[in-house]
């Protein structure tokens, strides 16, 4: 079913409208989507290098947006369609860790975790649901997405068509260098903020807790 949703909305790069099938995949993406809008972006950019930053601008408003749904299901909707939805995408063990990282950290959990492969709409919904305050959650939500989407778009207005061929040969070195510079990124913050040990080793707690569990 996946795959036939993904190879779906790859298709959508080659229509008329692609700019705003990618805006509402992005949407939807940052709140029940399961499928990232990254790959279409990928195809629309490589079609037209000089309109990826225009492309890629697009996709962060919209998932910034798509971001807002995801917290107000949240904030208001959890016990009914919350629950139902995080069991459909397979994370309602992944939830009570979110949870607690981001009633410890806040913003700065949804500007590192935002940026990575984690699925937004899982911080989007949690957001919504420890009532974590709006304004900040928008605007770490724009400084995730933007680098997210930012990265393929700048990417492909510099390199083009060479780009892609990097990264389908070299995707394993880009994804481990990219993790790398993440985890690095949230260490660095850990140690100039002095981090929280009590918060550390609670929601790590959580996390063997759930780990033991399966």
């Amino acid at each position: 079913m996946l795959r036939g949703l993904y190879n779906w909305t790859l298709e959508k790069a080659a229509h008329r409208h692609a700019i705003w099938w990618l805006a509402m995949f992005s949407f939807v993406e940052a709140s029940f989507f399961p499928i990232p809008p990254h790959p279409l972006l990928g195809l629309m950019c490589l079609a037209e290098p000089k309109r990826a930053i225009r492309f890629a601008v697009v996709g962060t408003l919209a998932s910034v947006a798509g971001g807002l749904l995801g917290y107000a299901i949240g904030w208001g909707l959890y016990d009914t369609i919350g629950t139902q939805l995080l069991g459909w995408l397979g994370m309602t063990e992944s939830f009570p860790v979110a949870a607690c990282y981001l009633r410890e950290y806040g913003a700065e959990i949804i500007m590192i975790k935002g940026a990575t492969p984690i699925p937004f709409k899982l911080l989007t919904i949690t957001a919504g649901f420890i009532h974590m305050p709006l304004v900040p959650f928008i605007l770490a939500s724009i400084v995730s997405r933007s680098i997210s989407f930012m990265i393929v778009g700048i990417l492909f207005r510099l390199f083009g068509a060479p780009i892609k061929r990097f990264i389908d040969k070299y995707l394993g070195l880009v994804t481990a260098a990219f993790i790398v510079f993440v985890v690095g990124g949230i260490l660095a913050i850990s140690l100039l903020d002095g981090g929280d040990p009590g918060a550390q080793h609670k929601c790590a707690a959580a996390n063997t807790a759930l780990a033991n569990q399966k």
